[in-house]
């Protein structure tokens, strides 16, 4: 009779991981947002290393929206990048993890 062992951890790693890797993306997209609607200092070097993650991964996002409002375009558009990412990264993770 054969023996089936029972899914170990490392079996879900990888899904783990691509999830984390969306949650971090999101992450990045949400630090940006609450430095621009509280008013951070654009010349600081945090700033700068956050902006220059935070708008490649908004992809297209930028622009997308047009709503009068200058920190309101930046929570949608840069918010509907970071739910992008959650909602991408949730399914690859899904897929991974089924095989």
């Amino acid at each position: 009779m054969p023996y089936y062992y029972p899914r170990s951890y490392s079996e879900g790693a990888a899904a783990r991981i691509v999830s984390l890797v969306g949650g971090l993306f999101a992450l990045i997209e949400g630090v940006y947002i609450l430095m621009i609607v509280l008013n951070a200092d654009e010349a600081n070097r945090f700033f700068t290393f956050i902006k220059g993650l935070a708008v490649p991964l908004a992809l297209f996002f930028p622009g997308l929206f047009h709503t009068g409002n200058a920190h309101l375009d930046v929570v949608v558009n840069y918010g509907l990048a970071a739910l992008f990412w959650l909602v991408v990264t949730g399914f690859i993770a899904r897929l991974v993890a089924r095989y």
